[in-house]
This record gives C-alpha cells, structure tokens and sequence, in this order.
C-alpha cells in the first residue's frame, strides 16, 4: 500500500484494452489535462508494466506510484508543467 494518499484528478478506465492502446489512450488522457494535474490508470495488460513508465519517462511526466492488486495495475501520473 502507498505511504501517502494520492488524489487525482482524472481517471482513465483502460482495462481489458491490449498493447498498444493503454499507452496511446493514456497518452491522449494526459494531453486533455493542465501541467500538474494527476491522472489515474487503471488497466490489466501486462505489458504495460514496462511500457507505460518508459513513456511517461519520455515524455517528461512524473510517474507516483504504481501498484497492483488482482490483476489490475493502477498508475499516477503527474503531467509535467508546460
């Protein structure tokens, strides 16, 4: 579990979607939100483990924390300031 409560302030439901779609749908969600604002993940591929921390590391956004709990993977986000 966190140590600290994180609050965000949108949530993007990508569950049950594959490769590569949680990537460029959780890219399209951190592009409608303002610099700073935190944007929740929550989806079951996998593969996203590894995939969406890379992305948001190129981007220049903030990964939070990461946590998983029956199967589901659960990511804040901090979108960088413009």
């Amino acid at each position: 579990m966190a140590d600290i409560s994180i609050t965000p302030d949108e949530i993007a439901d990508l569950k049950g979607l594959n490769c590569p779609m949680p990537v460029l749908k959780t890219k399209k969600a951190l592009d409608k939100i303002e610099g700073g604002k935190i944007l929740q993940v929550d989806l079951t591929d996998a593969g996203s483990k590894s995939d969406l921390p890379a992305m948001i590391k190129r981007t220049g956004n903030e990964l939070l924390e990461m946590t998983e709990a029956e199967g589901v993977y659960t990511f804040y986000i901090r979108k960088k300031q413009s």
